[in-house]
């Protein structure tokens, strides 16, 4: 399979066929700011702060580097006016979730980004689907999910399928990049002892 050729903020970059500007960029040590992205899950660009610019196919436009395959003789500019501008809305949406997410400070720092600009929501989640996928597709035990829909969509552990999978697993705690994964996970626990008023975790 031969390489592909393309261009990153002026650097000529040889990527496989296949790969994606997320990729290529970061073999040469050109860093993309990602909060949903995971070596072991596919890509998903969900959070969208990986945008970049993207010149190729007669124009120029904004696209997901962990999504967006490369292309011969396409140019990359991953900092812009335009990108930097698009990072910052994105970040100071997610903080009105996450305003404490200790994974976002250094980004709202170098972005600019205002965690009060928006209106606080009853939620820290910020949708990256790193659980759901994880559990999904590494762990194969789909314990937790998405519930509802655009602004109300949230992430529940499913109590009858965590109370026996998860005991032992909690791999996707440290993935949370709001750190609050483990509070909805104690809660499910919580709300499932009410029905199970008898079911306990391991002997302790």
């Amino acid at each position: 399979m031969s390489d592909i050729i393309l261009t990153i903020d002026g650097k000529e970059v040889s990527a496989g066929e296949g790969s994606t500007i997320l990729e290529a960029a970061r073999s040469v040590g050109i860093k993309i700011p990602t909060l949903c992205n995971h070596e072991k899950l596919e890509p998903y660009g969900g959070c969208r702060i990986c945008t970049v610019e993207a010149e190729g196919r007669g124009g120029t436009q904004l696209v997901a580097a962990c999504l967006y395959p490369v292309e011969k003789n396409l140019v990359v500019r991953t900092r812009s006016v335009k990108v930097d501008r698009i990072r910052k809305m994105i970040l100071e949406l997610l903080l009105a979730h996450a305003p404490d997410s200790m994974e976002m400070q250094d980004l709202m720092k170098e972005y600019g980004a205002d965690r009060n600009r928006f209106e606080k929501e009853a939620s820290f989640c910020i949708h990256c689907g790193l659980c759901v996928r994880y559990c999904a597709e590494v762990k194969k035990a789909n314990a937790v999910g998405f519930i509802d829909r655009g602004t109300r969509r949230e992430i529940s552990f499913i109590p009858e399928i965590a109370s026996s999978e998860c005991w032992n697993c909690k791999e996707c705690f440290p993935l949370c990049p709001t750190s609050a994964l483990q509070a909805a996970y104690v809660l499910t626990e919580a709300l499932n002892s009410l029905t199970h008023p008898f079911r306990h975790g391991p002997e302790e």
